[in-house]
C-alpha cells in the first residue's frame, strides 16, 4: 500500500481504462489534447518571459528608458496570452473532469448493483468499509487526481526539458573564479540544479512515505463516523425508546477517537515536512543567486543575465521538485487508488463466489418446484436439507418454523440472493413476482415514488393510487401523494407494511413472496390485508412467512421447518 510499484499503477490503470475506452472516449481524448496543448503552451510562454528577465533587467540597469517601454509592452501580451491560457486550461480540465466522474459513477453504480453484488458484499462480510464513500468521494478524489498529478507532471517534464537548455546554453557564458584562476565546469548550472533537486525530492519521500498510510486509514475513520451517524439519524425511534443515547454518544466517541488520534498523527509527519519543505523552498530563492555570483561580481555577465539564471533556475528546480511541494496530494492519491483497486476487487470476487461455494441452480417456469434444495449458512451450519416440492400457480403456502431454521433464508434463495446452497430452483420470471420483506424499502421521494416502486408505471392514474392506499387503511395520506418527505421516519412499521400492501394492489404480481410483511400489524389488521389480497387477486400465488396460527387461514399448505435441516409439507391448520 505504501510503494508507488509496478503492481500500484497496473491498478490505477484498471480503475482508468474503462472510460477511456468507452463510447465517450474520442470526445475526452479531444478534450485531454486541448488541456495537454494548453498546458505544453503555457511552459513555452514561461521560456519567453523568462528569456525576457535578461533584456527587461538590463534595460533597468542601463537606465534604457526606451527598451524598458518596449519591454513592458511585451511582457504585456505574454501575461494576456498566459492568463488566457491558464483560465482554459482550468476550465477545460474540469470540463473533463465532471464528465469522466459521470461516466465512471455510472458505472460502478452498475458494477455494484448488477447481479446483487451490493448484497453479496455484506453478506460475505468481506471486508470492504463503506462503499458509499467509495462512489460517492474516492471517484472523485481520483480522478481530481489523477488529472491534477499527471498534467503537472507532463508541464514539470516539458518545463526540466526546455529550461535545462536554457541553462545549459547560459552555463557556456560562465566561469567560476577561484583563488585567482577562472574555472570552466560545462553545463555547471544543471548540475547544480539537479543535484539541489534530486537531493530535496529523495528527502521529502523518505519522510512523507508514512503519509500514505495515514491518509488511507483518515478517510476510512471518517467514512465510519459519517456511517454511524447516519444511522443514529436513521433509527431515532428505536434509540429514543431504548433511552440509548448513552451509548450511542459512547459509541460515535470512540469512533471520533480514532479520527483524533490519527490526524494527529498526520499533524506530527506534516509538521516534519512542511519544516523542510518551508527550508527547501526558502534556501531555492537565493541558491540560483549564489551559482552566478562569482560570475556576477567578475563582471562577466550582467544583471539581466543573473535574473534570467535565477528564473530558468527556478523554473527546473520547480519541476524537479515536483514530487516533493505535491507529495501530500500524492499520498492521498495513492490511498483512493487502493481503496478503489480494493472495492473493485471485492466486487470481482463476490461475483465469483459460486465458484468456491455449492451453486443453486436457478431456472425459469411457469410454476414454482424445488428439487433437492439444501441451504446453510456461511460457516457451513445446515438450515434446510434436500427440500423438494412443487407450487402450482394460484396456491398459497405457509413457511413456519422457529426462529433461525431458514424460513427467511428460503426466501431469499426464491428470490435468487442466497449464494450458498445447492439443487435446484425453478420459478416464475422476476418481472411476475414481488417480494415483500418484514422492512419494507422506502425510496427518497415523493410518496407516489414509494408507492410505485420498484417496477411500478410512472403515469399511473391518481385514482389507482387513491384507491389503493384507501383499500390498506391509509386514506389519510391521499394529499400528501406527490410530497417528499422522510417517509421511512414518519411512518410506523405497520404503515410502511401496509404501503408494501398497496404496491402489490398496484403492481398486480402474479407471485407473491412475504417474509412476516405483517408482523407490525394486529390479527385483525393482518386478517383484513390477506383477505383483500385474495379477493382482489384471486389467481396470484402467495407463499408467506409467519408465526401466527391465524396465518393458516389465509393458506392451503403449510412448510414447516423445525430446525437442523428438517422440514415437513402438511395442510395449513394441522
Amino acid at each position: 500500500m505504501e510503494r508507488f510499484n509496478l503492481a500500484f499503477f497496473r491498478g490505477a490503470w484498471r480503475i482508468s481504462a474503462p472510460y477511456w475506452k468507452s463510447e465517450e472516449r474520442w470526445s475526452a481524448y479531444g478534450l485531454l489534447a486541448v488541456v495537454v496543448g494548453l498546458s505544453l503552451g503555457l511552459v513555452y510562454i514561461n521560456v519567453l518571459i523568462t528569456e525576457w528577465y535578461n533584456g527587461f533587467y538590463d534595460a533597468l540597469q542601463h537606465y534604457n528608458e526606451t527598451a524598458f517601454w518596449a519591454d513592458m509592452l511585451r511582457f504585456s501580451w505574454l501575461a494576456g496570452l498566459y492568463i488566457a491560457g491558464y483560465v482554459y486550461q482550468l476550465y477545460l480540465g474540469e470540463m473533463l473532469q465532471i464528465r469522466w466522474r459521470r461516466w465512471m459513477t455510472h458505472y460502478y453504480l452498475k458494477d455494484w448493483l448488477s447481479d446483487r453484488a451490493y448484497y453479496r458484499m455484506q453478506l460475505l462480510s468481506d471486508g470492504t468499509d463503506n462503499p458509499d464513500q467509495r462512489i460517492a468521494d474516492d471517484i472523485s478524489a481520483f480522478i481530481r487526481g489523477t488529472l491534477r498529478l499527471g498534467l503537472g507532471l507532463l508541464s514539470s517534464v516539458v518545463t526540466i526539458a526546455s529550461f535545462i537548455t536554457m541553462l545549459w546554453m547560459l552555463s557556456d557564458r560562465l566561469t567560476i573564479p577561484i583563488d585567482g584562476q577562472k574555472w570552466e565546469i560545462p553545463g555547471y548550472l544543471v548540475w547544480a540544479a539537479l543535484i539541489y533537486s534530486v537531493a530535496g525530492t529523495w528527502i521529502m519521500l523518505k519522510l512523507g512515505r508514512p503519509l500514505i498510510g495515514l491518509s488511507f486509514n483518515q478517510q476510512r475513520f471518517d467514512a465510519d463516523f459519517r456511517f454511524n451517524l447516519v444511522r443514529v439519524r436513521e433509527n431515532t425511534e428505536s434509540i429514543a425508546l431504548y433511552g440509548g443515547e448513552d451509548q450511542e454518544h459512547k459509541g460515535l466517541g470512540e469512533r471520533f477517537a480514532s479520527i483524533f488520534r490519527n490526524y494527529w498523527a498526520i499533524m506530527r509527519r506534516q509538521k516534519i515536512l512542511n519544516w523542510f519543505s518551508a527550508g527547501y523552498g526558502q534556501a531555492a530563492i537565493i541558491f540560483p543567486f549564489l551559482v552566478a555570483a562569482p560570475s556576477f561580481f567578475a563582471k562577466q555577465i550582467q544583471l539581466g543575465l543573473v535574473m534570467q539564471i535565477s528564473s530558468a533556475f527556478q523554473q527546473v528546480q520547480g519541476g524537479l521538485s515536483y514530487i516533493v511541494t505535491i507529495y501530500p496530494d500524492l499520498a492521498a492519491w495513492h490511498a483512493v487508488v487502493d481503496r478503489l483497486t480494493g472495492f473493485s476487487e471485492h466486487m470481482a470476487k463476490v461475483r465469483g463466489v459460486a465458484a468456491d461455494i455449492d451453486a443453486i441452480t436457478q431456472e425459469t417456469a411457469d410454476k414454482l418446484q424445488l428439487q433437492s434444495v439444501s441451504l446453510h449458512v456461511p460457516d457451513g451450519r445446515p438450515l434446510l436439507s434436500d427440500l423438494s416440492l412443487s407450487v402450482e400457480p394460484g396456491e398459497t403456502m405457509l413457511l413456519t418454523g422457529p426462529s433461525g431454521s431458514g424460513k427467511s433464508t428460503l426466501i431469499r434463495a426464491l428470490a435468487g440472493i442466497w449464494p450458498f446452497g445447492s439443487g435446484r430452483i425453478a420459478a416464475p420470471p422476476k418481472s411476475s413476482s414481488l417480494f415483500l420483506p418484514q422492512k419494507p424499502y422506502l425510496p427518497l421521494g415523493t410518496l407516489r415514488e414509494v408507492l410505485l416502486y420498484p417496477h411500478g408505471r410512472p403515469d399511473t392514474a391518481n385514482d389507482a393510487l387513491t384507491e389503493a392506499l384507501t383499500a390498506v387503511g391509509l386514506a389519510r395520506l391521499i394529499p400528501q401523494l406527490d410530497e417528499q418527505k422522510s417517509w421511512p421516519l414518519i411512518l410506523s412499521l405497520g404503515e410502511q407494511q401496509r404501503i408494501a400492501f398497496a404496491r402489490i394492489l398496484l403492481q398486480k404480481p402474479q407471485w407473491i413472496y412475504m417474509d412476516e410483511a405483517t408482523s407490525a400489524l394486529d390479527e385483525a389488521a393482518e386478517g383484513e390485508l390477506y383477505t383483500l389480497l385474495r379477493h382482489r387477486l384471486p389467481n396470484s400465488t402467495v407463499v408467506s412467512v409467519g408465526h401466527r396460527s391465524a396465518l393458516n387461514a389465509y393458506h392451503k399448505t403449510r412448510l414447516q421447518l423445525t430446525g437442523n435441516g428438517a422440514w415437513k409439507v402438511i395442510p395449513a391448520g394441522t
